[in-house]
């Protein structure tokens, strides 16, 4: 069962950082994306001191970490 949350909170994540950072991408980049924004995200957010505790935190910071992903890679492939 929390593969399958994880999967949809990913693919939530992933939509929401491609809508933010204006990028037009696919279902599986998305929850690619939104899966990888969450260890980015909370690899950040870890070490600032902040540890997400609910369901909510949790997507808020995975779309912030795959915004931060989308950012790096513009700035490496441009």
């Amino acid at each position: 069962m929390h593969l399958i949350i994880s999967l949809i909170l990913g693919a939530i994540a992933g939509f929401l950082a491609s809508k933010i950072m204006g990028e037009s991408s696919g279902t599986i980049k998305n929850i690619i994306l939104g899966i990888v924004g969450g260890f980015v995200g909370g690899f950040v957010f870890k070490f600032i001191g902040f540890i997400p505790n609910n369901l909510i935190a949790n997507l808020i910071v995975a779309v912030i970490g795959a915004c931060i992903c989308i950012w790096l890679g513009r700035k490496l492939f441009k």
